[in-house]
Order: structure tokens, then C-alpha cells, then sequence
């Protein structure tokens, strides 16, 4: 008979029951252990994790650093306002959630409350402009622009406003100085978006989401440099968002200094003489379409020949960059982006693109020489040029007999170069090269020249230009081709007739194309930053630059100076000796050429210039007027669309630029006295311990009466002041002009 124990339990039970308490006890063990873990070795970490939930960041923007010109003059700063500024946290503990409050706000602002309450609320995926991005804790400023009256208003009835302040706040400013606009070289500055912030998140300089970020120009160029470093004070707030403490506080860090090349009087000269140049086209007829010139564009550049630093640089139609401050009005943004604008917005220095007429024989002139042509052999210059049944005439039906190459410089004779490349066209086979054969020494050249590519300049969303050499028309033809061959007619008209021989042979190189690129024409485009970049390198011995704006970088306290060295790009495809017959060749451009009419009376044995006039051909559009030219010292380069011949449009313009560079008079006489910048600048401006500028004073310059210049600061080219420098006269009037180039017809020959 088995035993069975009194408590009833048998061996298998017990072992059972002492499995559980086993398990029970493992469990305890490792809840003791984990519980452990959390609040003691680790409990601070958590602590402080869990506190961060309640702790939210109110930031205080950074002072941004100015931009300044070559002598510390600025360009852009900033300016105290009254800032008038709501904090939501306090409108959300009334009853009405402030709605009072804004609304008699609104009446002492003169301000619509409706617009007033859209500003306050948050911006989500649903909600439209206007609306606060920013964070819920920090201060939304509702108008920048208060009188002190309305502050004083605000500020002595504070019981009757909870939650609003009337504060100064720095805000940027563009004071153009002396009546200098530089609009789409500084660019502007609006919100920072959450793309960018989460882009931004993981670098050295990620942004806050109360930042304003460079939109185009310097000012986004170089914004990382002038935004500095914003303060954050940390809130300890409960879960109903009340205030209960003070965590943390960093202090913000003011933004460097960009010292720049520019000169606010060049620039303020260019500004000028780019806008009369244009008005004064806009006064003459053109026989050719049977209207007025429309020169509804244009920009100039003023470059450093040796360095490749911009003194001024100028793009018309402009506009008033300050209407970015503050938040730009839907009005305004229509203005400046909707299609009857002429689009203000871009550079057209460095964003412009044209066929570049016969400023572009330089570059053919060196291909013809690199080719075995000799620069001062002869050439035929006849009026005209047959090729396979079509005839490119020259300039006015010109005839000048057999030339050399720099004497078809001085004279622009298109038939000279005709002949040269149709050789070179047959000499690399024809329509049908074969394989390997063709040298294409002309378009070789322009690549050597830098164009079809960007110049680097230290501005953003620079344009390539295009060199339409064998592989471009390849790429385009594929693109295109089936367009063409749908449109296209043989019998049809000058359009259809074009896209017809593109369908069928738009990928080869034709006659017809060698011939027009040439001389600037066909498919060839640049920008007037190339120009700048090739004629600086005529000027200073063949050395190629990367155009530069930024001259250094200067730390708020003046103490660290970062300068931006010129940088060196290339050399020109030319040997010493052709280059110093082209720079003979284009200096009698401007004595005895097609720019002499314009330069009567120029001191040239004292202060020798050298030029190429352009007047290209677009097809549907009225001509492209382009003046290239140098001295030892610059380069200066115009270019107005649709607005006649390069000499015609530009040339007092340009000659009166270099007249108040050099201080050259009326008569011919040079007054040193007047001279705005005789030698490029040399040297930085000092930036002194306390943040302030030592920068002297210039003509015109509205330091003090900030406010009013910045009333009579145009919006538009047709408002700005003339020169403080006397401009000379050339003894003809700026409303004479030589006619219009006339050539045949552009379809291209076999």
C-alpha cells in the first residue's frame, strides 16, 4: 500500500510546485533588475528626456552681417524698427482666445483685423499664406513697420493689450547707397521651409525654423557666413503650454561681414548709363521691323581685367529688393514673376543668354590663326558670300578688298570669316566627315575660351551659354527630331523650310551653321559674364579668372579676416604674338573702327581703350546690341536686347562709364579729382572691435537721410538719378545711330 504524505502532495507535485516558485522568483528578479536599471542607472538620462517634453525652445534671430562694398560702404544692413509682436501663449489664456485684444489692435495699427488674425494662426499643410511658421512659444511680429506713436500707444495701455509687445528689432535693409540699386546681385531673403530645415538637421549649420534664408544673389551665396548663430532661451512649460520656468539660455551669435568688390559709385554710374542707353534705343526706328526699338533689356559688367573681380554689375528691367522685408505682398510677387514683369528677378549679367554677334570674331580669329591661317595675311572682304546657292551679305554691302585678320576685327567684316571657316568646314570633309577626321579647330577654340560652360561665378544659378559644336546638334537632333519632321515643309515657309532640312540632316554640320557661328550667329549663345571673363583675359596678357563678387569675410568683432582670393581658370588658346596684334586690332576699333564714332575725342594715348562691337540677329525679335571693351585696368561689357547695332546702343553709354572711372572730361582732360576709381581698390575696409563700419562717405550717398533715400530708392530703370560725375559728351547725340546689319537669309545652305 503506497504512503501518501499527510499534506495529500505527491513527489510529482512537489517537484511541480517547486518549478513555479523557481519561475516566480526568476520573474521578481528580472522585474527588480529592469526596475532598477530604469530609475537608477539610468533614471537621470530619462528624467532629463521626460522634462524635455515640457521644455520648449522661444529663439531670438541673430544680427545678419552686412554686405558691404570694396570701401565698406553697405549694401545691405539692417535697421532698427518698431516691431510690433503678439505671443499666442498669452492670447490662448483669454476667453475669447485674444480676439479682442487683436482687434483693437488692429484699429490702432490701421490694419484689417481679419488680415491681423491671420497672421497669428499656425501654419500646417492645410493652411495658406498668411500664417506663422514658426514655433507656437516665440513672439509673431505682426507689422514692422509701427510709428512710435502706435508703440508708445501699445506700450502705455499695456493692460488693455496682454500678450502684445512694441519692441526694436533689427531688420534688413538695402539702403543703395548713392542711388546704387544692385537688386539681383544681393538678392533677398525670405523664410526658412521644412525641406530645408530636415536637409539642414544633421549639418555644422542647421537651421532654426525662424530663420530668413538667401534666396538668390550674395545672400544666398553666402549665407552661412551672414546668418550667424541664433539665441535660444528654454521654456518649462506644463501640458496646458503655461510657462513655469526657465531651463536654459544661449545668447545669439551676430552673422559676418561680407566685404564685396563691388563700388556703390561704378555701380551707381552703370545703373544709370544702362538704363539711358535703353531709353535712348527706345527712341530710335527700325527700318527693318518698322517700329521703334523696343530694348526691353540689358545688363553691364564692370570687371577688374587682372583679377576677375566685379566693380559693378547691373541687370535692367530691376526692381526694389526691399519689398522682400518683412514678407513679400501677393501684389508685389506678381509684379516681379507674372508675365507681363519682364521678370526683374533674374541677373541678367550672369543668366542672360544671346547669340554674341561679332564679339565673338575674337574667338574666331584665334581658331583661324591655331588652324595655320595667318593673322596678318589677306583676306578677301567683299560684300558678299555664296555658299551652295544662298548669299550671306556683309555689313551694308561693305567692300574692303583684301584684309588682314586684325584689320577685319577693326572694320567687323563678316565675309572674311565666312571664307574662313567654309575652308575649315571643307577641309574637316564636308557635310559627311569621316570618322575621327574633322578637327572643328572654330568650335575647338571657343571651348578653350571657357564658353558652353559656367565661369564660376560666386553667385547661384549661373547659366552655361551653349557652343553648338558636332556633339550639341547631335543631342539636339535626337531631342527634336520627330517635332521637325511632323512641322516641317520643303515648299513651305522660313520656319517650316528650317525644321524640313533639320528632319533630315539637323545631325550633321552644315555650311550654313559653320558659317553663321562664326560671327556670332546661328545657334550660339553667351552671357554677358563670359564676355567679361574673355575680354579681362585680352586685357591682362591671356590669363582666364573665375569672376569674383566676394572680396572677404570679416567677423562681427573685426578680429578674423577671411579673404577670397581671385582664382585663375585658364590661359587663352593664343600665342603672345597673335594676342598682341588682336589687342592692336581692337584698339583701333576705337580709333579708326566701328566704335570710332562713338569715341571722338577720347584722351586714347593717355588712356588707350580697346573694343568689338556686336549686332546679332534673332530671329522673330528686333537685333542684340553688344560693345565689348578693355583698358589695362577693365573690362567693360554691355549688352541690350532688341536694340540695334553694339556701337549704336551702347557705345556712349560704355564710354561714359569709363569717363567717370578714369574722371575723363568733356573736353578730353582727365580730373584726377573726379575720378571715382582710377586704379582698382586695393585693400579691405576696418571693421572696428564694436560691429561698426569705418567707411567714408560718397556723393549722394543718403547716410543722413536713410529714410528718404530709401523713398526715392527706384523701383524700375526709368527712375533712377543721374551720376554725381560729369559724364562727357561724344559730339554725337545719344539719339544718332549707324543702321542696322542686314544679311541674307538664315537657312542653312549644304
Amino acid at each position: 500500500m503506497t504512503n501518501i504524505p499527510e499534506t495529500g502532495r505527491t513527489p510529482r507535485v512537489q517537484t511541480r510546485l517547486v518549478v513555479i516558485q523557481i519561475l516566480v522568483l526568476s520573474l521578481l528578479g528580472t522585474l527588480g533588475g529592469r526596475l532598477w536599471y530604469l530609475q537608477i542607472r539610468e533614471g537621470a538620462e530619462y528624467q532629463k528626456e521626460a522634462s524635455g517634453n515640457h521644455v520648449q525652445q522661444v529663439v531670438q534671430p541673430a544680427v545678419r552681417g552686412s554686405i558691404l562694398d570694396a570701401r565698406g560702404v553697405p549694401l545691405a544692413d539692417n535697421e532698427t524698427r518698431l516691431v510690433v509682436s503678439a505671443s499666442r501663449t498669452d492670447l490662448l489664456k483669454q476667453k475669447d482666445d485674444g480676439k479682442a485684444v487683436l482687434t483693437k489692435l488692429a484699429g490702432v495699427l490701421g490694419i484689417d483685423p481679419k488680415e491681423v488674425m491671420l497672421k497669428v494662426r499656425l501654419c500646417d499643410a492645410k493652411t495658406p499664406q498668411p500664417c506663422w511658421n514658426g514655433s507656437p512659444y516665440q513672439p509673431i511680429p505682426i507689422t514692422d513697420e509701427a510709428t512710435p506713436r502706435q508703440a508708445l500707444q501699445i506700450r502705455e495701455r499695456a493692460e488693455d493689450f496682454p500678450g502684445i509687445t512694441a519692441e526694436p528689432e533689427a531688420v534688413r535693409r538695402y539702403p543703395a547707397p548713392g542711388k546704387a540699386n544692385t537688386a539681383q546681385v544681393l538678392g533677398y531673403l525670405s523664410p526658412v521651409t521644412d525641406e530645408e530645415i530636415q536637409k539642414a538637421k544633421d549639418t555644422d549649420s542647421p537651421y532654426l525654423r525662424s530663420d530668413q534664408v538667401g534666396r538668390s544673389g550674395l545672400e544666398r551665396q553666402y549665407d552661412k557666413a551672414l546668418r550667424g548663430k541664433a539665441g535660444v532661451t528654454r521654456y518649462e512649460v506644463d501640458n496646458l503650454g503655461r510657462v513655469i520656468g526657465k531651463a536654459q539660455s544661449d545668447a545669439a551669435e551676430p552673422g559676418a561681414n561680407l566685404v564685396t568688390s563691388i563700388d556703390a559709385r561704378v555701380q551707381r554710374v552703370a545703373e544709370y548709363e544702362l538704363n539711358e542707353a535703353m531709353k535712348a534705343a527706345r527712341g530710335q526706328f527700325d527700318k527693318i521691323t518698322g517700329t521703334n526699338y523696343k530694348a526691353d533689356s540689358g545688363a553691364v559688367v564692370v570687371m577688374e581685367a587682372k583679377t576677375g573681380r566685379i566693380v559693378a554689375m547691373a541687370s535692367n528691367p530691376t526692381y526694389d529688393p526691399n519689398v522682400w522685408v518683412g514678407g513679400i505682398s501677393s501684389k508685389d510677387y506678381a509684379r516681379l514673376t507674372g508675365k507681363d514683369s519682364d521678370y526683374p528677378l533674374l541677373n541678367r549679367a550672369i543668366q542672360g543668354q544671346a547669340a554674341p554677334g561679332s564679339t565673338f570674331k575674337v574667338v574666331s580669329t584665334a581658331a583661324a590663326v591655331e588652324a595655320g591661317y595667318d593673322f596678318d595675311g589677306r583676306y578677301p572682304c567683299t560684300s558678299s558670300y555664296s555658299v551652295g546657292g544662298q548669299v550671306f551679305n556683309n555689313f551694308e554691302g561693305e567692300n574692303f578688298g583684301p584684309i588682314s585678320l586684325g584689320r577685319a576685327l577693326e572694320v567687323s567684316c563678316d565675309t572674311v570669316f565666312y571664307g574662313l571657316a567654309h575652308n575649315e568646314w571643307k577641309r574637316d570633309g564636308g557635310i559627311n566627315p569621316k570618322k575621327g577626321q574633322p578637327r572643328d579647330f572654330f568650335f575647338k577654340a571657343a571651348h578653350q575660351f571657357g564658353l558652353g560652360k559656367e565661369t564660376g561665378v560666386d553667385l547661384p544659378n549661373e547659366v552655361t551659354g551653349r557652343v553648338p559644336d558636332r556633339q550639341w546638334k547631335l543631342d539636339y537632333w535626337k531631342a527634336n527630331k520627330d517635332a521637325w519632321c511632323k512641322s516641317g515643309k520643303k515648299d513651305g515657309d522660313y520656319v517650316q523650310k528650317i525644321a524640313y532640312e533639320n528632319c533630315l540632316e539637323g545631325n550633321k554640320m552644315r555650311a550654313g551653321d559653320e558659317i553663321n557661328y562664326s560671327i556670332g550667329q546661328g545657334d550660339t549663345l553667351v552671357t554677358p559674364i563670359q564676355e567679361a571673363v574673355i575680354y579681362g583675359a585680352l586685357a591682362n596678357g591671356g590669363t582666364m579668372h573665375a569672376p569674383t563678387i566676394g572680396k572677404a569675410v570679416i567677423s562681427p568683432d573685426g578680429k578674423t579676416v577671411t579673404e577670397i582670393k581671385p582664382k585663375v581658370t585658364g590661359k587663352l588658346p593664343i600665342s603672345q604674338a597673335t594676342l598682341k596684334g588682336m589687342d592692336d586690332a581692337l584698339a583701333g576699333v576705337v580709333t579708326r573702327g566701328t566704335a570710332a564714332w562713338k569715341f571722338n575725342g577720347w584722351p586714347q594715348d593717355k588712356i588707350e581703350l580697346h573694343a568689338k562691337t556686336g549686332t546679332a540677329e534673332v530671329y522673330g525679335k528686333q537685333t542684340t546690341s553688344w560693345l565689348a571693351t578693355y583698358s589695362k585696368d577693365y573690362t567693360v561689357i554691355m549688352t541690350i536686347a532688341q536694340a540695334g547695332t553694339g556701337s549704336g546702343a551702347s557705345g556712349e553709354a560704355v564710354r561714359n562709364i569709363y569717363s567717370a572711372l578714369y574722371g575723363v572730361q568733356a573736353d578730353g582732360s582727365i580730373d584726377n579729382k573726379k575720378a571715382l576709381l582710377p586704379t582698382p581698390q586695393k585693400g579691405l575696409p576696418k571693421v572696428r572691435t564694436d560691429g561698426t563700419i569705418a567707411a567714408p562717405k560718397i556723393a549722394g550717398d543718403p547716410a543722413k537721410d536713410a529714410e528718404a533715400a530709401q523713398k526715392d530708392n527706384p523701383t524700375n530703370g526709368d527712375a533712377q538719378q543721374p551720376p554725381a560725375t560729369t559724364s562727357p559728351t561724344t559730339g554725337a547725340n545719344r539719339n544718332t545711330r549707324r543702321r542696322p546689319r542686314r544679311r541674307g537669309s538664315r537657312r542653312m545652305p549644304r
